[in-house]
């Protein structure tokens, strides 16, 4: 007896096995899609979290140099004060010595 084929049923077959091997490959494309959009999103917040840390630092630094800068100016301030206080001392003494 022989063996009868049917090319219709393996017609159909080889289409639904290309439909699924389609959709497969659509499916894998959306996934790369989804995992390049995270790594994007990772580095967004990478980016973000060091370009915050960069400016907490720079804000550091510039509070600590505002402060050295006050430190400086209160240490001039006294110096001068005291400079001040040896003029009129010497100046007191001086008066002194010319009423004699």
């Amino acid at each position: 007896m022989p063996v009868r084929y049917d090319w219709a049923w393996d017609e159909e077959s080889v289409d639904t096995e290309k439909e699924e091997e389609e959709e497969e490959e659509e499916e894998e494309e959306e996934e790369e899609e989804e995992e390049e959009e995270e790594e994007e999103e990772k580095k967004k917040k990478k980016k973000k979290k060091k370009k915050k840390k960069k400016k907490k630092k720079k804000k550091k630094k510039k509070k600590k140099k505002k402060k050295k800068k006050k430190k400086k100016e209160k240490k001039e301030k006294k110096k001068k004060k005291k400079k001040e206080k040896k003029e009129k001392k010497k100046k007191k003494k001086k008066k002194k010595k010319c009423r004699r």
